[in-house]
C-alpha cells in the first residue's frame, strides 16, 4: 500500500471536500432515481456465476451460437447474460503509439475469427504481455512469488488469442481504459476480455512513467492526471485514424466514433472522468475505487461531466480509505442522471484487478486483512468474484449507453448477486 500513502494522506487532509463536492457544488441532479440495496448474506460459492472468471453460459447470441451484430443497436435491444461470457472469441494484440515525446505501449482486445475453445488453448501466459528482458523478467519473478504465499487473486493465463483475425462484425464500440498508479495496461485484462467477449473493443495504454516497471514513479497530481488523459487522447486518435498502419489490422477501421466509453481502476478511474470532462468523444464513464472529483485532482469538475458514469465502490477500501469512499458516493450524489453506484461488500482496493497481491503495494484486497470500516479482522472477497461483478456490471452499463440497449437497464438497477453488491441509480 506504500504508492497509495499519499492519496490516503491527502483525501483525509481534505476530508471537508467530501461535503463540497456534493449536488449543490456541482449541480446537475434531479434527485429522482431508484435504490436497490443488498441483503446479508455469505457469498456464492465457486460454482455461482458471479464468482468464476468463466461462466458456463453464453450471451448476446441468435439461435444457432453467434454473435447478432443488431441485438444490441436498437433503442429495445435484447436481454443478454452478462454475468456470462458473450458470444464472441476474445483476440488480442500489442503496438505502440506516439503520444508527443512519449511512446506508449498498447494493448488491445476484440471479438475475434477464433472458435472460443481455439481462443481459449490459444491463451498466453500474462508475463507476455511484457517485452523481453529485465521487465519481463521482474514479472516472471513475481508470478513465482505468488505460488509460495499460496495467492490466488493472479490469473496467469490469458483466454484470448494473439494477434487473432477481427471477427468482421464491426464497427465495434470502443472502451478506453486507463490503468492505476503503478499498474499496467493489462492489471484488468479479465474484464478486457469480459467486454470483448460481449462485442466491444478495449484499448489501454501503458502509462509511462507510471508503471510497475518505472521507480521513482510519476506523481499523484495534477500536472500528471494532464499528461495521463492526454496520452488517452493520442490512443483514442490514433485507434480512430483508419489509416493509421500501427494499429492492429484487426481493429484498424473498425471503431465507431460515436460509441467511445471511459473506464478506469483508481488513478485510471479519475483519468476516464477527466477524459470524460475534456473529450467530447467519449459518451459515458465507469471509474473504479476511487473518486472522479477530489482535493487531489482540482481541474475535474462534476458539473461539467455531462455524460453517464456508473461509480464502483470497494467497502473495505483500504487504500482510499473512509474518506476516499465518501467522495465516491458524494460523486455519485453529485453526478448528471443517469448515475450509478455499485457497493461490492467486503472488496478491498485491488479485489476486481488482475494484479492483486503480485507485489506488495498490491496486497491490499487479497485474501485476509483488517476492515477499514472498524479494524477487525476478515478476509476479502475472492478476486475472481470481484472481478466477475465489475465486468458483469461494465458489460451491462457500456451496452446500455454505447449501444442503446434499453434491456440493459434492469440489470443496472439490480443487485447481483444480493450477498456481495448494493446498486443505486439515478435516472
Amino acid at each position: 500500500m506504500r504508492r497509495f500513502a499519499s492519496l490516503t494522506l491527502l483525501l483525509a487532509a481534505c476530508s471537508t471536500a467530501a461535503a463540497t463536492s456534493g449536488p449543490d457544488s456541482a449541480g446537475g441532479t434531479d434527485g429522482s432515481g431508484s435504490s436497490i440495496s443488498s441483503t446479508t448474506g455469505e457469498p456464492p460459492g465457486p460454482g455461482s456465476s458471479a464468482a468464476t472468471d468463466t461462466p458456463t453460459t453464453g450471451a448476446g447470441t441468435t439461435e444457432g451460437g453467434t454473435l447478432d451484430p443488431d441485438a444490441t443497436t436498437t433503442g429495445q435491444g435484447s436481454e443478454e447474460d452478462y454475468d456470462a461470457p458473450g458470444a464472441a472469441p476474445v483476440g488480442n494484440a500489442t503496438f505502440s503509439v506516439v503520444a508527443g515525446e512519449r511512446t506508449l505501449l498498447v494493448e488491445a482486445w476484440y471479438p475475434a475469427d477464433i472458435s472460443a475453445q481455439a481462443a481459449a488453448d490459444a491463451g498466453h501466459p500474462i508475463a507476455e504481455f511484457v517485452p523481453e528482458g529485465p521487465q519481463r523478467d521482474m514479472m516472471v519473478a513475481l508470478l513465482a512469488k505468488l505460488s509460495e504465499h499460496g495467492q490466488v487473486g493472479v490469473r496467469e493465463q490469458t483466454r484470448s488469442a494473439r494477434d487473432a483475425a477481427s471477427a468482421g462484425t464491426g464497427p465495434y464500440p470502443l472502451v478506453m481504459f486507463s490503468h492505476c498508479h503503478g499498474c499496467v495496461r493489462f492489471s484488468m485484462f479479465t474484464i478486457a476480455e469480459h467486454l470483448a467477449s460481449h462485442g466491444f473493443v478495449v484499448v489501454a495504454p501503458d502509462h509511462a512513467g507510471n508503471t510497475l516497471f518505472d521507480e521513482p514513479q510519476a506523481p499523484l497530481d495534477e500536472a500528471f492526471l494532464q499528461v495521463r488523459v492526454a496520452d488517452q487522447m493520442a490512443v483514442l486518435d490514433a485507434v480512430l485514424d483508419a489509416g493509421n498502419s500501427a494499429v492492429p489490422e484487426a481493429i484498424r477501421g473498425a471503431i465507431d466514433p460515436a460509441r467511445i466509453g471511459a473506464m478506469g481502476h483508481s488513478y485510471g478511474a479519475a483519468t476516464a472522468g477527466r477524459l470524460a470532462q475534456e473529450d467530447d468523444r467519449i459518451v459515458a464513464a465507469l471509474p473504479i475505487a476511487a473518486p472522479v472529483q477530489n482535493p487531489i485532482f482540482s481541474g475535474t469538475k462534476l458539473a461539467e461531466i455531462d455524460e453517464p458514469q456508473l461509480f464502483v465502490l470497494a467497502a473495505e477500501d483500504n487504500s482510499i480509505g473512509k474518506i476516499g469512499n465518501q467522495l465516491i458516493e458524494s460523486n455519485f450524489d453529485a453526478a448528471a442522471t443517469p448515475a450509478y453506484l455499485v457497493r461490492m461488500k467486503d472488496t478491498g482496493h485491488w479485489g476486481p484487478t488482475d494484479i492483486c497481491g503480485l507485489a506488495e503495494q498490491f496486497d491490499a484486497g487479497c485474501g485476509p486483512g483488517a476492515r477499514q470500516t472498524d479494524g477487525s479482522e476478515f478476509v476479502y472477497l475472492e478476486p475472481l468474484q470481484a472481478r466477475a461483478i465489475v465486468a458483469a456490471y461494465a458489460a451491462a452499463f457500456f451496452d446500455h449507453h454505447l449501444r442503446g440497449n434499453a434491456a440493459a437497464l434492469e440489470f443496472l438497477q439490480t443487485a447481483t448477486p444480493p450477498e456481495v453488491v448494493e446498486v443505486e441509480a439515478r435516472l
